[in-house]
């Protein structure tokens, strides 16, 4: 039996409970709802965050487990310019029970994402979803004509950092914090960077990651479009990272990045028109390929 356990037998706890969020840049943050901070697992539990969580619920099931954590938005510990900029999205959570007498007693209850995450009333309300969550996300490989792999992952295997692929440069103007204008940046080909990736490098939204949705040249100006706004504000002058984008097809792969040794799709899956081909009645069968170019 552990010692945990045998606390909880003699009827008589001094309980609390903690909660760890780390986004996916790395930085940690640990809350408690007792009355001082406490430390392990090498994170310190600060107890004037304010922050709060509902019983988590869970099955035998394979429903989501779920569990809703609250807090005053406080700048020594989660801000809402940190929330507003998207920051917490898709966070990893964990909570505990432990016993706050002897911390080297405690016990994990709960481990999972942020999903929905608002702002109401000068506080947060953040959605716990649990690792169940996982088993709605596809797995395993798509049968299909592009490359289900994303440039420069495990599966690509492409070195982003190779010269000519990508590129740091402070920004000259930006429209509606989504069009960015560049002077003199022509030495890569236009277009090069669409379906790419753009990553600020400094300026109160360093960190953050949009993807490229248009690569332009416009009156002697390169025109850098994303998707969607980023939103935190990003002003001239702030340095941006852009990284060649891949349209999934294999001659892209073949051609721009040279890398079709580790394409991961089907470049010769007959598409619909092979699927609704009928026989010919001139009887002309030139044995040419149907398979649709990739």
């Amino acid at each position: 039996m552990s010692a945990f356990q045998e606390h909880l037998e003699t009827g008589v706890t001094t309980l609390a409970r903690c909660w760890a969020v780390v986004r996916r840049d790395g930085e940690t943050y640990g809350f408690t709802d007792h009355d001082g901070p406490l430390t392990f697992e090498g994170i310190t539990f600060k107890a004037d965050s304010g922050m709060t969580a509902r019983a988590i619920m869970s099955g035998s099931g394979l429903s989501v487990d779920n569990s809703e954590a609250m807090g005053a938005l406080s700048d020594a510990a989660i801000t809402e310019s940190d929330i507003e900029a998207g920051r917490f999205d898709g966070a990893e959570v964990k909570a505990w029970l432990v016993n706050w007498a002897d911390v080297t007693q405690y016990q994990l209850r709960f481990a999972g994402t942020i999903g929905e995450l608002r702002r109401a009333g000068g506080a947060f309300h953040a959605e716990l979803r649990g690792l169940t969550e996982m088993l709605n996300h596809p797995q395993g490989r798509v049968y299909q004509t592009p490359c289900a792999a994303i440039l420069g992952d495990d599966a690509c295997r492409f070195d982003l950092g190779k010269e000519g692929f990508s590129t740091e440069v402070a920004v000259d103007i930006v429209e509606d914090r989504r069009r960015f204008l560049f002077a003199g940046l022509d030495t890569f080909e236009p277009a090069w960077f669409e379906r790419g990736r753009l990553t600020v490098v400094s300026g109160t939204a360093a960190g953050l990651i949009g993807v490229i949705k248009r690569d332009q040249f416009i009156d002697g100006e390169r025109r850098i479009e994303v998707w969607e706004s980023f939103r935190t504000k990003i002003s001239s002058g702030d340095v941006l990272r852009l990284e060649a984008g891949c349209d999934k097809r294999s001659e892209t792969c073949r051609l721009k990045f040279n890398n079709f040794l580790n394409f991961r799709g089907f470049p010769d899956v007959p598409g619909d028109d092979w699927l609704a081909s009928t026989p010919s009645q001139n009887g002309a069968k030139l044995g040419l390929s149907l398979r649709r170019s990739g």
